[in-house]
């Protein structure tokens, strides 16, 4: 089959010929916009809940390219036979509350009839084409800060299954209703070469992306890495979602892990993530400064996780 012809254009600073986590084209020499979109499934009954998670989610790619989001429209996915439009609205609300949290206006979106619920947003923002963080500009040497933990993928699962308390459910739904915007302050006062978001493909899939074509290999504590303390357990139990399968499958040959990792905490390195937290690659000099202003800023589990080396492109984990 013939590849796709994309077009070209010298503005497009960040496009498919380099994917991150967002596109970013650039309208003056001092200005360029970032755009975004996601949306996605209920992860909660709260259809509130639903709504602020699924646009924290959206926000997180202009955060971790540097941008400040200025714009929001609704994509919405309602069965109108089936749920009652009071769902739509809170779904709506939930969202709309994160818009202006993030200092951002709604202007516009668009519905359809589907068969199930599904919510996000498209999202454009502001940056400066001289202080765009891409995925894949690691430098030997510095440090990788990871700002939220994992396991919301196995704790969502394990909400499914009946299993998770209440507490827990709580725990990890504010969690994923957190913006990313303060973090990514914080990371505009100091020298950082590389952003990403955790989100589908886990940390270690996040983290092959960073490395792939980069010229650089990172190496990863595990110990280090924080992680929800009742997704360790629900993880040991077997509650994994499939997206964690299907991320080890496929990432699997760019990591090496250390004996000394045991397999519960390997597979909640590959778990997928609901909007997860930013992981910065940041000189090393200023890491500690960095996690100090974040842990002040209430990200308090934010957490040096590793660092940057140069040569094979490869993800070791010990």
């Amino acid at each position: 089959m013939r590849g796709l012809e994309i077009p070209e254009n010298a503005n497009v600073l960040v496009g498919l010929g380099k994917a991150d986590d967002a596109g970013v084209y650039r309208i003056s020499d001092d200005l360029a916009i970032i755009q975004t979109v996601d949306f996605f499934t209920p992860v909660t009954d709260d259809p509130y809940l639903f709504g602020q998670i699924a646009a924290a989610n959206a926000f997180s790619d202009v955060y971790a390219m540097g941008g400040e989001p200025k714009t929001a429209m609704n994509l919405v996915g309602f069965p109108s036979e089936d749920m009652d439009i009071s769902v739509l609205r809170r779904v709506i609300e939930g969202g709309l509350d994160k818009i202006t949290e993030a200092g951002a206006v709604l202007v516009g979106g668009h519905t359809l009839e589907d068969a199930e619920l599904k919510y996000g947003l498209s999202v454009m923002g502001f940056i400066s084409p001289d202080k765009i963080l891409t995925k894949k500009n690691l430098e030997s040497g510095c440090r990788l800060i990871l700002t939220k933990p994992l396991g919301t993928g196995v704790i969502n699962t394990a909400i499914k299954g009946g299993l998770a308390s209440k507490e827990v459910e709580e725990t990890v739904s504010r969690l994923m209703a957190a913006l990313n915007k303060e973090a990514a302050e914080i990371m505009k006062r100091h020298t950082v070469c590389a952003c990403t978001d955790i989100t589908g493909f886990g940390l270690l899939g996040h983290l092959s992306e960073m490395t792939k074509g980069s010229g650089h290999g990172v190496r990863i504590s595990a110990d280090q890495t924080p992680i929800i303390p009742e997704a360790l357990e629900y993880a040991g139990m077997g509650m994994l979602p499939g997206g964690a399968f299907k991320n080890r499958a496929f990432y699997k040959s760019m990591v090496s892990f250390s004996r000394d990792v045991d397999p519960t905490t390997r597979d909640l390195l590959f778990d997928p993530q609901t909007s997860g937290g930013l992981l910065i690659c940041v000189k090393a000099d200023e890491a500690q400064d960095m996690i100090r202003e974040l842990m002040d800023a209430g990200i308090t589990d934010a957490a040096d996780i590793g660092e940057a080396v140069a040569g094979d492109e490869k993800i070791e984990v010990f």
